[in-house]
């Protein structure tokens, strides 16, 4: 047994459990209510515990598929978002029911890829989670699938979770689903496949590992989740990935029983605007640096400044996040852009002492101060 995981799981005071539709559903797609009831009285218990509760809960188009009587999962994003729109009342309405049955308020927060990439939204959408759970109230999140499109999906409820924790500063994200946590090979093929209790860091060895989808039901594999546990991680919060079935497995993790397999976050996550710069924005557009430029903002961490710019793709105003690519076209950082792709595009190359000359104004010696920019390697 990890010593540190013990002493950290019972030092806990805010949590986030995602459940994914194979853990919530039948096979025939309808909702699997004995274990809704299950999550709900674990959920309330640890409640009582005086643990800060959210619930990131898949389901609502497996119990919309139910209702209007389909006899498959819906294929076409319309089909999807009208399963969604009837499925959603009808989830809220067991958990409303079920929470307050053991004396719990629950409220619904609908959430898009847009309201973590726009800043205000971000921010409004994190003071309304600490204003619910200061009041005692369990919030219970859904990707908002009715009026959702491809764009601004999430894509999956790994993910969605993952940012709900660094948006709300979580101690601990649990990833409640239908296998025991990781293995170095997919134990459904290998039956010599190893168990991997204890994650220190995620290495290209352990995505490696991760490869291979999910069931049928859902839209998450192993390789979602680990995604999820780069950004959980780099916010600080730590993830236990376990199964979900064990009847009483949230309790269990919280009194530092070693089941699943824990990630344990960062030590020096980053900084709050930082990481969403890094995981929440969908980058405007992007610059192509050359390597002097790479070799300073990976070693030094210094700012991007115009000299190094070999190329502009897009189209972005001054104040959005852009992708800062190496000369392979590689995906180095995100930052926020002190000029317009058009104003790079006439300044890139260009020795910041020249940039007013150029445009007939200056803003900033920089295109993207060190402050305003995160970087991956």
């Amino acid at each position: 047994m990890n010593m540190y995981r013990k002493q950290y799981v019972t030092d806990v005071k805010r949590i986030v459990v995602k459940v994914g539709t194979s853990t919530l559903t039948h096979s025939t797609g309808l909702l699997n209510i004995n274990r809704i009831e299950n999550l709900v009285r674990q959920l309330s218990d640890v409640h009582n515990r005086g643990i800060e509760v959210i619930l990131v809960s898949s389901g609502a188009i497996g119990a919309g598929i139910g209702k209007l009587g389909l006899k498959t999962k819906p294929k076409t994003i319309p089909e999807k978002q009208a399963a969604a729109a009837v499925g959603q009342g009808i989830l809220l309405h067991m958990y409303e029911k079920l929470f307050s049955e053991y004396g719990k308020t629950a409220a619904q927060i609908l959430l898009t890829r847009e309201d973590i990439s726009h800043r205000m939204r971000y921010l409004n959408a994190s003071n309304t989670f600490y204003a619910l759970l200061e009041k005692g109230v369990i919030p219970i999140v859904n990707e908002n699938d009715a009026i959702v499109v491809e764009e601004i999906k999430f894509g999956d409820n790994d993910t969605l979770s993952a940012m709900v924790a660094s948006l709300v500063n979580a101690d601990l994200l649990i990833l409640l689903t239908d296998i025991d946590g990781l293995y170095d090979s997919n134990p459904k093929i290998n039956p010599n496949a190893k168990f991997i209790s204890y994650v220190d860091e995620i290495t290209d060895e352990i995505v490696a590992s991760a490869d291979g989808a999910g069931s049928s039901l859902g839209t998450g594999g192993m390789i979602t989740k680990i995604n999820a546990g780069k950004i959980a991680t780099a916010s600080g919060s730590s993830m236990i990935i376990v199964n979900g079935d064990a009847p009483n497995v949230l309790n269990d993790i919280l009194d530092g029983r070693d089941i699943g397999t824990f990630f344990r976050g960062k030590k020096q996550p980053l900084q709050a605007r930082k990481h969403w710069m890094a995981f929440g924005t969908k980058p405007s557009g992007s610059v192509i640096i050359d390597a002097g430029a790479e070799k300073a903002l990976i070693s030094s961490h210094k700012s991007l400044l115009a000299k190094g710019i070999l190329h502009v793709d897009g189209t972005f105003l001054e104040g959005e996040v852009i992708s800062v690519l190496n000369s392979n076209k590689e995906d180095i950082g995100h930052g926020i852009s002190n000029y317009s792709s058009s104003d790079i595009d006439l300044i890139k190359g260009l020795d910041s002492c020249l940039i007013e000359e150029k445009l007939g104004h200056k803003n900033y010696d920089e295109v993207i101060h060190a402050n305003n920019l995160v970087i991956f390697r």
